[in-house]
């Protein structure tokens, strides 16, 4: 009778710790997704953009009109605001007579050089609550303009989850390559660029061995993947993951309940890289954010 007690108390305590494991992992992915939702809405997030410009050589003149080579939304900036002049990978910005434009939060009085490629950035430009920089695509100069007065920032509640399911979170080995090596990248521009590959994570899903390369960004692994759930539940181009780096062992975790949009969800103004080939996972991954229609 004793041995049985024990045992029901074990088992009673077992579950209870194992339910504990379960809200506080419950918990862990819930923060992670109202951290989430709060970087998209910063001012360095996506929900903000409202275009994105190729800019020719030469003068490219930006405005409300109609007339203008870059016409910004309607009611945003004056009909003539000013020019931006490109040559040989060197942008300038000349504000019109009495356009208040800022450039790195000083008013532009004459001609201002707001990208080079000596910069280490490009200068901020600003009118009201238009911000927008210089960037570059391989041999596409272009600008992206955001409005911090953005109605989708204020009214954007987060994209739906899949259940959080602890089944999802994968132990994984990433397998280094001998030599330095580079994986092409295509984004939704049809540009291909090589990055550099890290290895190969091997990790196993009902006792099937699957494998994504991975490549480098910042401290952790960046993953670029895609599924069967793609253009069901999921956005059609797949989605992207963070993992951890590895210990010294090269043992990581991959979770999937952390697979998140890349920002052509949220906009039509990004410039998204695509999974590669061999990162398309024969198998729905029924875990993370799902697809968000805005656009």
């Amino acid at each position: 009778m004793l041995k049985i007690k024990i045992g029901i108390c074990f088992l009673f305590i077992t579950c209870k710790m194992l339910a504990q494991e379960n809200r506080n992992y419950n918990t862990e992915i819930d923060q992670w997704s109202i951290a989430r939702i709060n970087a998209l809405k910063a001012d360095n997030g996506w929900l903000n953009l409202v275009g994105l410009y190729w800019l020719n050589e030469g003068n490219n003149s930006f405005g409300t009109a109609k007339s203008n080579s870059i016409i910004f939304p309607k009611g945003s900036i004056v009909a003539n605001a000013g020019t931006l002049f490109l040559e040989n990978q060197l942008v300038k910005l000349t504000a019109a007579s009495g356009v208040a434009i800022k450039v790195n939060d000083k008013i532009v009085k004459t001609t201002e050089t707001v990208y080079s490629k000596e910069l280490e950035k490009s200068a901020s430009m600003s009118y009201g609550s238009l911000h927008w920089t210089v960037i570059r695509r391989e041999d596409k100069i272009g600008i992206r303009l955001r409005d911090y007065n953005s109605s989708l920032v204020k009214t954007f509640k987060g994209a739906d989850r899949f259940p959080t399911d602890s089944n999802w979170r994968i132990e994984a080995i990433l397998q280094t390559p001998a030599n330095s090596s580079t994986i092409p990248i295509t984004n939704v521009l049809g540009q291909t660029i090589q990055m550099k590959l890290l290895g190969k994570l091997l990790f196993n899903i009902n006792k099937q061995t699957y494998s994504l390369d991975v490549v480098e960004e910042e401290t952790a692994l960046f993953v670029i993947f895609g599924d069967l759930t793609n253009k069901k539940e999921t956005y059609g181009a797949g989605r992207f993951m963070y993992i951890p780096a590895p210990d010294s062992s090269g043992r990581t975790v991959i979770d999937f309940n952390k697979a998140f949009n890349p920002p052509c969800v949220f906009t039509p103004y990004a410039t998204c890289p695509l999974p590669p080939k061999q990162n398309i996972l024969p198998i729905p991954i029924t875990a993370g954010e799902k697809n968000y229609i805005t656009h």
